[in-house]
């Protein structure tokens, strides 16, 4: 009789288990036939769309096109921010386990190997992100503010190169150059997280996020990231002043877009 209680009571906890729900994001995906679908971002809570078919952002006025890039590019740095911190958030279990199952070791392998870490302290270290404004003045540089061929053809904003042939990815002009090519502006945005969280050259810009969010502080440890050096980081700087983008920093996703399921 015992052992039959028991039977039920174990019974009934994997069936909670297997009937408890998640919380997950759900986004919206706009192909845009005009601008005129383009959601503007008018408060801190931020609708996650993700655009296809993004035109050239001109016959406007100066002003104008940078609203509709920001408003195009900043849910889909929210969504990505929101992927990573998922993952991170696994990991921490992870580390908080004291066995950990075939899946678990598949999984911790796999970030590992994502962000060339060497123990689960220095994965997480490698998998945070930073303000907003950053990537907004990053974003900006490296696309032309949307102008580019491989922003438009290729959701890649930040020049990132593809080197397997196996890959999706998109020639660039002669020297038989290659980046990469995303479904969608949030994977290519994640991507570059990646790479900051991965590459040698960005250790510093690692170790300076733990200490600070200060963008001042921060942007100088990403001088790397362009030939340019000092004068990309003033850039950056200066475009992140004239368009006020800290104002961003603290924008999320609306929460009536995060559903049980």
């Amino acid at each position: 009789m015992k052992d039959r209680i028991k039977f039920s009571w174990l019974l009934l906890l994997l069936c909670l288990a297997c009937n408890e729900k998640k919380t997950v994001l759900e986004t919206e995906v706009i192909t845009l036939n005009s601008t005129d679908q383009i959601v503007l971002v008018v408060d801190s809570l931020v609708r996650p769309v993700l655009y296809h078919n993004v035109p050239v952002l001109d016959g406007y006025t100066v002003e104008k096109s940078k609203e509709l890039f920001i408003a195009i590019v900043l849910p889909a740095i929210l969504i990505a921010k929101h992927h990573l911190t998922i993952e991170r958030q696994k990991i921490e279990r992870l580390s908080e386990k004291k066995h950990w199952s075939a899946e678990d070791s598949t999984y911790y392998q796999l970030q590992a190997s994502r962000f060339k870490a060497k123990n689960v302290a220095g994965l997480l270290n490698r998998m945070t992100t930073h303000p907003n404004s950053i990537a907004l003045a990053q974003a900006a540089v490296e696309s032309g503010w949307g102008s580019s061929r491989f922003f438009r053809e290729a959701n890649n904003l930040f020049g990132i190169w593809a080197y397997n042939a196996d890959e999706p990815r998109i020639a660039a002009d002669g020297n038989n150059v290659y980046l990469r090519k995303y479904d969608d502006l949030s994977q290519s945005i994640e991507d570059y997280f990646v790479t900051l969280g991965r590459a040698r050259p960005y250790r510093k810009f690692r170790a300076a996020k733990l200490e600070t969010d200060d963008i001042y502080q921060l942007l100088p440890y990403l001088r790397h990231y362009s030939a340019r050096g000092h004068d990309y980081i003033t850039q950056l700087k200066t475009i992140i002043k004239q368009n006020n983008l800290t104002q961003y920093d603290n924008f999320r996703i609306d929460p009536r877009y995060f559903v049980e399921k």
